[in-house]
């Protein structure tokens, strides 16, 4: 009898797991299909919601606004005390790394090249190298970090873009919200938040490691602005211009933020 009584108990146990494992299967099958369904839906909402605008037509609304408020809480940290920090030059690389070919055309002729600088006013400076270089070179050897996961440390001299701003007289510019950068055949652009664009760091620089810049670096002239990712140090500078309102950005375009600061 008590064996009886025992197997019983047995029988009923294993019962009672089974139905218990069925039950747990159920609700975590459920629970799956329904955010799955979730997911679905939101990618389903997100692909139908208008897009921000920009020549390529730019990304899904709501995915701007996470972006924009990321920006707002970075821009806010942001300061002429928040350095990057410098390494001496010994520990920069023989060869840095390119980052990205966009604006780099074959076809640019160097001894043509100059820069344009649009004032407020619409008058344009019209600026050739040797008039950079009679401004004070300032070096800054850093972490260039590229959004593609790599980074190096690297030396660049040129002039403070702040230096540069105050030689030329562009007090009213430097009161702009954003200052807009393209290359010479306009294929790469991008726009940065006049307070980076002022930073102690941000140079236009014409010297790596000491030496011209490369062609593929961006010779004759090109932005350095250790504050930001590598998308943002646009090569060959062919434009720079001023304005409240964002000026057009090749990645934020794409989907990346606008701010990019590190």
């Amino acid at each position: 009898m008590a064996n009886f009584f025992s197997n019983l108990f047995r029988k009923n146990s294993k019962l009672e797991t089974n139905q218990l494992i069925v039950k747990k299967t159920i609700i975590s099958f459920t629970f799956f299909f329904l955010f799955a369904g979730a997911a679905l839906w939101g990618w389903y909402w997100l692909r139908h919601q208008p897009l921000d605008g920009g020549i390529r037509g730019g990304i899904p609304q709501p995915l701007r606004a996470g972006l924009d408020k990321n920006e707002k809480i970075f821009s806010g940290l942001l300061s002429d005390k928040h350095l990057a920090r410098e390494y001496p030059r010994s520990s920069a690389v023989k060869k840095a790394r390119v980052n990205g070919n966009v604006g780099m055309g074959n076809d640019f002729d160097a001894a043509t090249w100059q820069m344009y600088v649009i004032r407020s006013n619409g008058d344009s400076l019209k600026l050739k190298l040797d008039d950079l270089k009679k401004l004070p070179k300032t070096e800054v050897v850093f972490n260039f970090k590229c959004i593609e996961g790599w980074s190096q440390i690297t030396w660049w001299g040129g002039v403070k873009f702040s230096d540069f701003m105050k030689a030329y007289g562009l007090t009213a510019e430097a009161g702009k919200n954003y200052l807009g950068l393209s290359t010479p055949d306009e294929e790469y652009y991008v726009g940065i938040d006049m307070a980076s664009a002022m930073h102690p760091q941000t140079i236009l620089c014409y010297e790596l490691n000491g030496a011209p810049l490369p062609m593929n670096q961006g010779y004759p002239l090109r932005l350095i602005i250790p504050t930001k990712y590598g998308v943002k140090h646009l090569k060959r500078i062919g434009t720079m211009y001023f304005d409240d309102a964002r000026p057009p950005d090749y990645w934020a375009e794409r989907g990346y933020d606008y701010f990019t600061g590190l």
